[in-house]
């Protein structure tokens, strides 16, 4: 071990909690709270977490990553986290440099880092808003009805909410985009707009603070849970089903890109078999000869 390097008792719990303030101070609370809520699921509290950093090996870290119970997507991004923890506290010189290659060896999961399309019809959606309970369903409602990220929604404030143009403004990565609301959406605007100031955010959790970044996580899994619905339902799920039913029911790629706040090449990527099932059946109500 390095001389200058004495605290063997230096656990991976620590090295955890010292990223997560790290990364609020150094980065921004977003992404302190997005580490803080995975290391909360997997490693604060856990006989993982108390292992010292200085004997901990490649065996403990696979072993606690298939005992997650996480996918292997959820389960790389989670690696991916710790990973970044453990080579701070290398920085730190909390523990030798060299107990670097444990963690190094560990390989993610390859081809599963691509984002879930698991689709929900239009049933399984209604009954997943049925069994979320508090502010969480105000705002996959909002995610089913506009296609919105969830950033969108929850830094959305009443003052980008124009009841005479019925439509809203999100400001995503400092860039403007207006769009217009179904019916359904503006009966969820107009309430949650009801007595707030134009500064206030329109989503809050049940507390009336502002959600953080992957508070709802949990509420949302539970729902799915007690709606009975297949494993892997996430808030995404809810903006998946808006851009996939839009293209189905003959929505322009271009106007669902604009709706949804994506590219034309992410639509033709990700959802390019529906696009040209669209088209089929426009293309036979061409009159052509």
């Amino acid at each position: 071990m390095e001389s200058d390097i004495r605290d063997e008792d230096f656990s991976v719990e620590a090295a955890c909690r010292d990223y997560v303030d790290d990364r609020r101070h150094e980065k921004n609370e977003a992404c302190a709270h997005d580490a803080d809520k995975r290391f909360e699921r997997t490693v604060y509290g856990t006989p993982f977490g108390k292992m010292p950093l200085c004997r901990l090996l490649s065996l403990d870290i696979k072993s606690w990553r298939r005992q997650t119970g996480l996918s292997k997507s959820s389960q790389n991004r989670t690696m991916t986290a710790l990973r970044a923890a453990l080579n701070l506290a290398v920085q730190n010189r909390r523990v030798a440099a060299d107990r670097r290659i444990e963690w190094g060896s560990v390989r993610q999961h390859s081809g599963v880092n691509q984002r879930r399309m698991l689709f929900l019809d239009v049933e399984q959606r209604r009954l997943l808003l049925q069994h979320a309970r508090g502010s969480v369903r105000d705002l996959m409602a909002a995610m089913a009805l506009t296609g919105a990220r969830p950033g969108d929604l929850v830094t959305a404030r009443r003052s980008q909410y124009d009841v005479r143009t019925k439509s809203v403004t999100f400001a995503t990565k400092n860039a403007l985009r207006t769009v217009p609301l179904p019916n359904a959406a503006l009966a969820l605007f107009d309430r949650l707009a009801q007595g707030k100031l134009p500064g206030d955010y329109l989503f809050t959790r049940d507390d009336g603070k502002r959600w953080a970044h992957s508070d709802w996580d949990e509420l949302v899994r539970a729902a799915a849970e007690r709606a009975g619905l297949p494993p892997g339902v996430c808030l995404y799920t809810l903006r998946h089903g808006f851009i996939t039913q839009a293209l189905m029911d003959g929505m322009s790629t271009l106007d669902v890109a604009r709706i949804s706040g994506t590219s034309l090449a992410m639509i033709e990527r990700h959802y390019g078999h529906l696009v040209m099932h669209a088209a089929r059946e426009r293309l036979e109500r061409v009159n052509l000869l």
